[in-house]
């Protein structure tokens, strides 16, 4: 009888993480010399860029727009926009802060609430997005007021002190007194998101329907289904970013996350993604977070003004979209 040769089953099964690496590298050249050249230019103009404790606050500070900017891959893989993640995280905040303070609620399950919360204004998004021909721009623009107005109700316009220790860890405390936690956080994220979009049927169904959704469907796959998660999980990390910055802020605040659902869509748009779907890398989301990020940190060591940067996070996405299309001309 013959035997059975295993191997390459194997090689299949187990993919060489050195190939994943240098296909990594490849499809994101263009970018990974962008960042390299950024670091480089601001750590000339001020060398405490490099600092070590400087680099664990870029981090720190990424970590936020990276939870966003992870599942705005998804949706804008899918063709779709999610407008809502910074009001969402406002919302998410208050709600989880008022419990907490106002309501001696135990933290856990203050933070359970918020969450919901988050996982609620998302669900509402892809059954929308899902069941009725209205675009995702529009519905997103209406849940983006809504619950801006909530978090204005709930507080009456007021930040929401809290003075516990437990809730406060979440969002400043370290892991082994180097890491920051919201670091953490954005490696176990990465770490789901990277499997759902290239372990999972889900992922490949998600580049299916962006790429022709009508063909998605005559191929069987539930499209209803596919944007619903999507949604629903854009606002689960919007309601994680948004108690993790009401811990490092230490209160709720009605204003936060304002336009942060411009730096998640930079970051996305920067790593490659099509902003007309069926295309895009989580590995690229996150080096484009990662040059705003450092944009921003090194603006902010140069003494430029906060308006300033608004100006330049404009360009670059300005820059970014005419590359994207550029590029698909192209090809």
């Amino acid at each position: 009888m013959a035997q059975l040769n295993l191997e390459p089953r194997k090689n299949r099964l187990l993919p060489s993480l050195g190939y994943e690496t240098k296909n990594f590298i490849k499809d994101n050249i263009g970018i990974l010399i962008g960042l390299i050249v950024l670091c480089v230019v601001i750590t000339f103009i001020n060398p405490k860029f490099l600092t070590s404790d400087n680099l664990l606050n870029v981090l720190r500070q990424t970590s936020t727009n990276l939870y966003l900017a992870l599942a705005m891959t998804m949706i804008i893989i899918l063709g779709g926009i999610d407008l809502s993640v910074g009001s969402l995280m406002a919302v998410t905040g208050v709600v989880t802060t008022s419990l907490i303070a106002i309501f001696d609620i135990p933290v856990f399950i203050a933070v359970l609430a918020g969450l919901l919360v988050g996982m609620l204004f998302g669900a509402i998004n892809g059954y929308v997005a899902a069941t009725t021909i209205i675009p995702p721009f529009i519905i997103t623009l209406a849940t983006m007021n809504i619950a801006r107005g909530a978090a204005y109700v709930i507080t009456d316009g007021k930040p929401v002190r809290v003075m516990s220790d437990s809730f406060n860890s979440i969002g400043s405390g370290y892991i082994g007194g180097v890491l920051p936690t919201p670091v953490l956080y954005f490696i176990i994220i990465l770490i789901v998101c990277y499997l759902i979009m290239n372990k999972t049927k889900l992922g490949r169904y998600m580049y299916a329907v962006g790429g022709n959704a009508e063909a998605a469907k005559f191929s069987g796959i539930n499209i209803k289904r596919v944007k619903f998660f999507a949604y629903t999980f854009s606002g689960l990390m919007a309601a994680v970013a948004g108690i993790v910055l009401a811990s490092r802020m230490f209160s709720g605040q009605p204003t936060a996350g304002n336009a942060a659902e411009l730096d998640a869509i930079a970051a996305v748009v920067l790593g490659g993604t099509s902003m007309t779907g069926g295309y895009g890398r989580i590995g690229g989301t996150v080096i484009g977070a990662l040059i705003i990020g450092v944009l921003s940190n090194g603006l902010n060591l140069m003494g430029v003004s906060s308006f300033w940067q608004y100006i330049v996070k404009g360009i670059v996405i300005l820059v970014a979209v005419y590359a994207d299309v550029i590029k698909r001309r192209k090809s």
